[in-house]
């Protein structure tokens, strides 16, 4: 069996996510990451029990270099598959261009390949991966013009606080579909709560579907549907359950299920975050952006 070096396990270390996070917060101060992870943690969704870590650790026991791997269950073009996702890279600032982090990498690169058929990650820093085979995937949002005057009011807010609402967006996230047929995620939890457990959740009961969704002068932005309904909801039912007027749809992930047209418009997610591929991707070629939820 072969050995890393680098390779840890939270379960094994009760000392090294409290560690990991202190170098998170010293190399992203502004993104919060502890806190978001603490929060998910509170709804079921435990960073440690999906992230495989890879540190380089000083003698003092100060991370220098972390590396997270955790898997993706997606659907592409069709085809579902566990790809492997790179996250939280990141190098404690006094021990930069010292080679630390590409010595890691070399190691996450190799046990990844043994593992997976396809890495992904995002980033708003591509060439610190591309000399590891990582290309840039151009992304795009979906745009349509709508008339709707407004339907009933079938949407309501979830309360993270109510135990029901986490047990509804537990099932949901469980047994969703992929929200596309061409770039979609099923069946990964933490990843989705990290991401959006700050954000609004809308539920749609009369359709069975959580959404994560923005609507302000009338435009609906639509990130995420997550939905066990093989009848997947489409615009006009969603339009048919939100009281406001909408004359604009945004759309951030391939529409095809949604039975709407629309115009693609090439897309640099929030924090000029860049999706990087290395390995088989067959949507290369397609136009899509992986939700924000799936992000990594």
């Amino acid at each position: 069996m072969q050995t890393y070096k680098f390779k840890r396990s939270f379960a094994e270390d009760n000392t090294l996510s409290p560690r990991l996070f202190n170098l998170l917060e010293n190399v992203f101060p502004g993104l919060n990451l502890s806190g978001l992870a603490e929060q998910a943690r509170k709804l079921g969704g435990v960073w440690e029990d999906v992230s495989t870590p890879f540190v380089k650790i000083d003698d003092d026991g100060t991370i220098i270099t972390h590396i997270g791997v955790l898997e993706i269950p997606m659907r592409i073009m069709g085809e579902d598959a566990i790809i492997g996702g790179i996250h939280a890279v990141s190098t404690h600032p006094e021990y930069r261009r010292q080679g630390y982090y590409r010595e890691v990498m070399k190691e996450v690169l190799d046990y990844c390949d043994r593992t997976y058929k396809t890495l992904i990650l995002t980033t708003a820093q591509p060439e610190l991966y591309q000399p590891f085979g990582f290309r840039v995937i151009p992304e795009h949002s979906f745009q349509a013009k709508f008339n709707s005057p407004g339907g009933i009011n079938g949407l309501r807010s979830l309360d993270i606080t109510n135990s029901d609402d986490v047990q509804l967006i537990h099932r949901l996230l469980e047994t969703r579909i992929p929200v596309s047929n061409i770039v979609g995620v099923f069946h990964q939890k933490a990843l989705f709560l990290v991401n959006e457990c700050t954000r609004p959740l809308y539920y749609f009961p009369n359709l069975d579907t959580l959404a994560c969704l923005e609507i302000q002068d009338n435009q609906l932005k639509l990130f995420d549907l997550i939905t066990a309904n093989l009848n997947f909801p489409t615009i006009k039912s969603l339009l048919g359950q939100i009281p406001q007027p909408i004359e604009e749809i945004s759309i951030y992930f391939s529409p095809d299920y949604l039975q709407v047209d629309t115009q693609a418009v090439a897309e640099t997610f929030e924090g000029d975050s860049l999706l990087m591929v290395r390995g088989i991707f067959p949507a290369d070629n397609q136009q899509f952006t992986l939700p924000r939820s799936a992000r990594c």
